[in-house]
């Protein structure tokens, strides 16, 4: 197996009820470790940068919008196969669809606020880390 590092992102509805412990108690006790972490606010700019590859998608602006929306958690996970254990972990996009016991089966509103992004893919996972880290705040 192969140590990687991946972007996860709590989201607004997450941090606005105060979830942020609850959801990194998930990671942890999955075997995933915290290595940087920041709460910030988005700006649009940023928001619509991120997102940059759904911009022709017709929910882009509402993304854009919900995630300006509130403070988010930025933060870098590692472990064995990390871009596919935090999927596993984050559970199904739906929450309707998602395991008993995942992130977004517990904490989820809506498939919109779904609590929480996670790199779908070991080359998004370095854009996105690199996005909002640099390389020395990265702490193994």
């Amino acid at each position: 197996m192969t140590v990687e590092n991946t972007l996860s992102i709590i989201k607004p509805d997450a941090t606005r009820r105060n979830l942020t412990g609850s959801i990194n108690a998930k990671f942890e006790q999955a075997g995933l470790k915290i290595v940087a972490q920041k709460r910030l606010q988005l700006t649009k700019k940023m928001a619509q940068d991120f997102y940059k590859v759904h911009k022709d998608r017709p929910f882009f602006n509402e993304l854009v919008d919900f995630m300006i929306s509130g403070p988010v958690i930025a933060q870098v996970l590692r472990g064995e196969n990390a871009v596919k254990h935090n999927r596993d972990v984050m559970g199904a996009t739906n929450p309707k669809e998602a395991e008993k016991g995942t992130i977004r089966n517990e904490f989820a509103e809506s498939i919109e606020a779904n609590s929480v992004h996670g790199s779908d893919s070991i080359e998004n996972a370095k854009t996105e880390i690199e996005f909002f880290f640099a390389q020395i705040e990265l702490i193994y």
